[in-house]
């Protein structure tokens, strides 16, 4: 007689043994998960945080929810969308945003940012996507007429902390009067109340400002010192310089730039054609 702790011949050793393929499948199924899991969350690319101080419209801006916008804004998304990354915007003083990205709190500046060779000492820099220039906006009743005007006893020329027009003053002007102030509006201001004979700013800028005050100000906006704009980013990361390089040339050449003028800037485009002074795209 068989006994009641023997394996049945009828079902006791298939049960088992479907039991064990059963197991073997739930634990190869199991390792899978865990093996490719792990990787499948390393792949995902961190976001791009990109540095910019959102008080330079139509460049870096709010919109009226206060979220971010405006050309730079634009660009960053653009070159999101290129590296398969999102894209955290960080509002920055511009006089903060190099010494943020040299301690790793962004990837990358996208400000309005003039490659100088004193900056370029500090951080990195892609290749250039925009050119300007430094012009003058000048009191109506101020003499200054050029740059050449500006070196003399008894001149007041306001500029903005940190630009290359603070630059240019501090190592040019020897004679005149600097104010250095934190803000764009600050240093108008000083002109339009005929406290400064001028506000040494970009052309654009100073169009701008020469619109919102036209009876007060005169724009000189034909640049006396050119310059470009450029990415900033940390020396030694060529990968991301490489990629942006690339992103740069291929936004350009399928009309990115173009559009973006359009956007933002369709009025001071014509005006400055109408001048024949070049566009900053």
């Amino acid at each position: 007689m068989q006994s009641c702790m023997d394996p049945s011949p009828g079902w006791r050793p298939g049960w088992t043994q479907g039991m064990n393929i059963g197991m073997r499948a739930f634990i190869v199924i199991l390792l899978g998960c865990l093996l490719f899991a792990p990787a499948t969350v390393a792949s995902a690319a961190p976001p791009l945080r990109v540095g910019m101080e959102l008080s330079y419209p139509p460049f870096e801006m709010t919109d009226p929810q206060g979220r971010p916008t405006g050309v730079s804004v634009k660009l960053a998304e653009a070159l999101g969308r290129h590296l398969s990354r999102d894209v955290v915007i960080e509002n920055i003083a511009f006089d903060g945003l190099i010494p943020a990205l040299k301690t790793g709190k962004i990837d990358c500046i996208i400000s309005s940012m003039t490659a100088t060779p004193e900056r370029s000492r500090s951080i990195a820099f892609s290749e250039p996507y925009l050119k300007t220039g430094l012009a003058l906006l000048v009191g109506t009743a101020s003499p200054v007429q050029s740059a050449a005007d500006l070196d003399s006893p008894g001149r007041t020329i306001a500029v903005k902390k940190g630009t290359t027009g603070h630059h240019y003053a501090s190592t040019t002007l020897k004679r005149a009067r600097l104010l250095v102030l934190d803000k764009e509006s600050a240093a108008v201001l000083e002109v339009v109340q005929g406290k400064a004979d001028a506000f040494i700013y970009d052309s654009l800028s100073v169009y701008q400002n020469q619109k919102r005050h036209p009876g007060t100000t005169r724009g000189l906006l034909r640049p006396f010192r050119e310059e470009t704009w450029a990415v900033g980013l940390r020396p030694g990361d060529t990968q991301l310089q490489d990629q942006i390089n690339e992103f740069l040339k291929k936004f350009r050449a399928d009309g990115g730039f173009e559009k973006l003028g359009d956007e933002f800037l369709p009025e001071e485009k014509a005006a400055f054609k109408a001048q024949n002074i070049p566009f900053y795209f």
